[in-house]
């Protein structure tokens, strides 16, 4: 039998599971979920736009905005990408939204995004996207439990704002699955937003083609 790596009598956060140095795989084996990392068949919206002022705005103001801090890459990477979303999607999103399932499984998520399908993104400290992942999967474990209505998938992403990478929980092979690519901001932003609205849908499709229309007026 191999030895938990979590204490005994100890409660951790979300952010607790970021500071384990241990693999993702044994982490999620505490909570009975399996580990896999693939090219994840992501679901792909309906989204045939361009995103050209998003991408201008990036790519004009980005070189004079120093990105050194995490406060830095919320403001200036993550939440243009989550604003510009809302108006492709009908969508609530929560900001450090709190969870509490048990002593293990507690915190506060990053961004919680909520419409058809839940969605989970983690903004990974310290630039460290191995580590932040760790709590993206704990915290897809937990948001099972918190939320029974979801479906037999649930996606989430972490980030450092220039790079995104998906993660999903399989509900009935109990499996924590990591997408082996990534999405890059800002040159991969169109294929970034099909897959958003793909997790998203159906409930962004309509909103997609009002969008469109509104923008060929």
């Amino acid at each position: 039998m191999s030895m938990s790596i979590l204490k005994q009598n100890t409660s951790y956060s979300f952010s607790d599971y970021f500071e384990l140095s241990h693999p993702t795989r044994d982490i999620v084996a505490e909570f009975g979920y399996g580990y896999e990392l693939t090219k994840l068949p992501l679901p792909q919206g309906a989204f045939t736009g361009t995103l050209t002022r998003l991408s201008d705005m990036f790519y004009k103001k980005l070189p004079h905005i120093s990105l050194t801090s995490e406060a830095a890459k919320r403001e200036m990477l993550i939440a243009p990408v989550i604003l510009e979303l809302l108006d492709y999607a009908d969508l609530d999103v929560a900001i450090e939204y709190p969870v509490y399932v048990n002593e293990r499984l507690k915190g506060s998520v990053d961004y919680f995004i909520r419409s058809t399908q839940d969605f989970l993104i983690v903004e990974a400290k310290k630039s460290d996207l191995e580590r932040g992942f760790n709590q993206l999967a704990v915290e897809l474990i937990a948001m099972e439990q918190y939320r029974e209505e979801q479906s037999e998938r649930i996606y989430g992403a972490v980030t450092v704002g220039d790079i995104w990478r998906f993660g999903m929980l399989d509900r009935d092979k109990r499996m924590i699955v990591k997408d082996i690519d990534s999405f890059r901001v800002p040159l991969d932003l169109d294929k970034l937003f099909q897959v958003l609205l793909g997790i998203l849908q159906p409930a962004a499709e309509q909103s997609i083609n009002d969008k469109q229309c509104t923008q060929h007026r």
